[in-house]
C-alpha cells in the first residue's frame, strides 16, 4: 500500500517497502526453481541484517517455512539440525559460505541471489501458504540437550502479530527495533508484527553485537524508537546506567528472569514470557517498581 515508507533501516540506509516486496518475491522465484515446496523447511544461516529479513519473508512467499540458524553455532550443531529436519537447501552470505562445508544441503549465498534477483519479477509465486501450513521451525536444545525441532504453523504466528500490535499500539507510525539473533525465536516477534503493518524496524550496525552492550545501547538510545525488545539481561544493565531513551514508549523485555526493578522509568517496561512452542509469547504483565517481581 505504500512502497516509499520505510521498512528496514540499518546504518542509516533505509529498504523501502517496495524494495523489500520486489526483492523477496524475486528470491521466492528463485527458490521455487531451485525446489522449494509448501511446508518444507529452509535453512536460513545469516547475521542480523536486512538480508536476513528478505530471505526469510521470500522463504515464506515460496511456500515453505524458514529454520533459523545462528552462524555462530558449532559446525556440528549446523550440520545435525539441517539433517534432523530434512533442509535441502541453505541460504547463507558470502562471508560464511565455507563455513557450511560438509553439510547436506544446497548452499546458496544470499549475496548472489539478492545480484540475480535485481531483475524484475514476472510475477507473485503461487499462493500456496495456508493459516495450518509451517511458517517455521525452530531449535531449541531439548530437555536432554540434543536440539529438538519445534514447528511453528502460521495461525499461531498470525495471532503473534495481531495481538502485539494491539496491545502495545505498533502501527504505520511506529519503529520499533530488532536486536534478537536469526536463531532466537523471539526475530519473529520483532520483525512479522512491524512489517504487517508497516512500521519501521531498526537494525543494530553489523559490527555491534549483543554482546558489545555499551555499543550495542548507544545505538539503542539514538533511535527514534516507540516500542523496543530488549534481553533481560541488557535491559537490567541499562537500568543500571539510568540509561532513559527519549521517545520509548514501551519497553519489552524476555528471555531471562528480571531479578530486580525498583525505580519506574519513563516508558512502560512489559515482561514477556514464552516457550518457542508457544509461539514466542505466552504471557505478559507490567513490571511495577518495588512490586513483585512475575514471569
Amino acid at each position: 500500500q505504500h512502497p516509499e515508507r520505510v521498512a528496514l533501516c540499518r546504518d542509516g540506509g533505509p529498504l523501502r517497502y517496495g524494495a523489500l516486496d520486489r526483492r523477496s518475491a524475486a528470491l521466492a522465484q528463485r527458490l521455487r526453481a531451485l525446489g522449494a515446496d509448501i511446508d518444507t523447511p529452509i535453512a536460513l544461516c545469516l547475521p542480523r541484517s536486512p538480508q536476513a529479513v528478505v530471505a526469510a519473508l521470500a522463504i515464506l512467499k515460496a511456500g515453505s517455512a524458514y529454520l533459523p540458524l545462528d552462524p555462530e553455532y558449532p559446525a556440528a550443531r549446523l550440520r545435525h539440525i539441517v539433517q534432523d529436519a530434512g533442509a535441502a537447501i541453505l541460504i547463507t552470505d558470502d562471508a560464511h559460505v565455507a563455513a557450511m562445508d560438509g553439510i547436506a544441503a544446497q548452499v546458496l549465498s544470499i549475496d548472489a541471489l539478492d545480484a540475480m534477483s535485481q531483475d524484475a519479477v514476472s510475477a507473485e509465486p503461487e499462493e500456496t501458504t495456508t493459516a495450518g501450513g509451517l511458517a517455521y521451525v525452530m531449535y531449541t536444545s531439548g530437555s536432554t540437550g540434543q536440539p529438538k525441532g519445534v514447528m511453528v504453523e502460521h495461525r499461531t504466528v498470525e495471532n503473534l502479530v495481531h495481538w502485539h500490535c494491539e496491545a502495545f499500539g505498533l502501527d504505520a507510525t511506529g519503529h520499533t527495533s530488532s536486536v534478537a539473533g536469526v536463531g532466537f525465536d523471539a526475530m519473529a516477534w520483532e520483525v512479522w508484527p512491524a512489517l504487517c503493518v508497516g512500521a519501521t524496524v531498526h537494525l543494530p550496525p553489523a559490527n555491534v553485537g549483543n554482546e558489545n552492550i555499551d555499543e550495542l545501547l548507544a545505538w539503542w538510545l539514538a533511535q527514534p524508537l516507540d516500542v523496543s525488545f530488549l534481553p533481560t539481561p541488557v535491559a537490567e544493565y541499562a537500568f543500571s546506567q539510568s540509561l532513559q531513551h527519549p521517545t520509548l514508549r514501551i519497553l519489552l523485555i524476555g528471555g531471562d528472569r528480571l531479578r530486580q526493578f525498583t525505580q519506574e522509568r519513563r516508558f512502560a517496561v512489559i515482561n514477556n514470557y514464552g516457550p518457542t512452542e508457544a509461539t514466542v509469547v505466552a504471557t505478559s504483565g507490567r513490571v511495577r517498581a518495588g512490586q513483585v517481581l512475575h514471569i
